[in-house]
């Protein structure tokens, strides 16, 4: 039966939120193709972890477990994870556009001699071939293509956030043990140290206010700290957030992109200040459950996606939100 196999990271004891994301996709593409969805985990003391994965309905857990794949050595996981492949026959491989995921799946890819797509933000199978449709964006965000490639296994990394994570269930799967034949004559880079870094951690907000070009000058972010500041009296995690335009204009940070070039959120509330909603920041947070829009182009295609419209100034919209905020506190 065809296999989609997805590449689990675990943090903390725990399956990342992009791990449970992938194992969406997975069922997703497996549904599809009439197959089944695994999750290969690896490591050194990752049993707990598997128990717990069997919960989100993969129909098979493989657990790769050995002293030297404790903490991320590149050499060690492709070496691995390209033996776990021959032997599992996977037709379709996924793993997260992450720092793990960019480091191991090109060199996996040449070893398996099969074509790579990585950032993808849609994941689809072809009916008529049976073949994975890869969805990402090029010319750096201005188009989106499709792509596609024979050979097996069909490899893709998947960006965060553009399938909603598993739930957990009564799975009824079974755990596998994999084991790998792998010495320390591989490495050739000692390790490498997965750092969290410092930055504005857009996909993790309940309500992300975001300016574009309409701000007219990089002041307007003043008005809209005040704003987030006033929501935050009644929301946890408010959050600043932008179009490209801000950025290119160098009013703000590039951490605090939403789009297709930035982050792909989708927050509780979403208030977009003279942002005019151009695909690649509407792919970034149409997701949201509300969306406000505040624009003096009342034919801006912002407000075709918003709940809500405002055709106005800023700068008299928002200390009017604000006064009415204060009074609702």
């Amino acid at each position: 039966m065809s296999e989609v196999l997805i590449l689990g990271e675990v943090k903390a004891g725990s399956l990342e939120t992009r791990t449970l994301e992938l194992l969406e996709a997975g069922k997703k593409l497996a549904g599809e193709m009439g197959g089944e969805f695994s999750l290969l985990l690896m490591g050194e003391g990752i049993s707990g972890v598997a128990d717990q994965a069997l919960s989100y309905g993969p129909a098979r857990v493989y657990k790769m477990e050995h002293p030297l794949l404790e903490g991320f050595k590149p050499d060690l996981w492709v070496a691995a994870l390209e033996q776990a492949c021959r032997k599992i026959g996977p037709k379709v491989f996924l793993m997260g556009h992450s720092f793990v995921g960019m480091e191991v799946a090109p060199r996996l890819s040449a070893r398996l001699n099969s074509r790579l797509t990585t950032d993808c933000i849609d994941l689809a199978i072809d009916p008529e071939d049976g073949l994975l449709l890869r969805t990402k964006p090029v010319s750096g965000g201005n188009a989106i293509s499709v792509f596609k490639s024979p050979g097996e296994p069909q490899l893709a990394t998947v960006r965060a956030k553009v399938f909603k994570a598993a739930e957990p269930g009564d799975g009824a799967g079974e755990i596998q043990e994999v084991t790998p034949e792998i010495d320390e004559s591989m490495i050739k880079v000692q390790s490498l140290e997965i750092v969290q870094e410092e930055s504005v951690a857009l996909d993790k907000a309940s309500v992300v206010v975001s300016g574009g070009a309409g701000l007219g000058e990089e002041d307007g972010f003043e008005l809209l700290e005040e704003l987030a500041e006033a929501l935050g009296e009644s929301f946890d995690n408010v959050m600043i957030g932008c179009s490209r335009v801000a950025v290119d204009k160098g009013w703000i940070s590039s951490d605090h992109q939403v789009g297709l070039t930035g982050t792909m959120i989708s927050p509780d509330i979403y208030v977009a200040v003279g942002i005019s909603g151009a695909i690649q920041h509407l792919v970034g947070m149409v997701h949201a459950k509300k969306i406000i829009a505040i624009n003096t182009d009342k034919s801006c295609n912002m407000f075709k996606v918003a709940d809500y419209g405002i055709v106005e100034d800023y700068e008299d919209v928002i200390p009017a939100l604000m006064e009415k905020l204060e009074e609702l506190s």
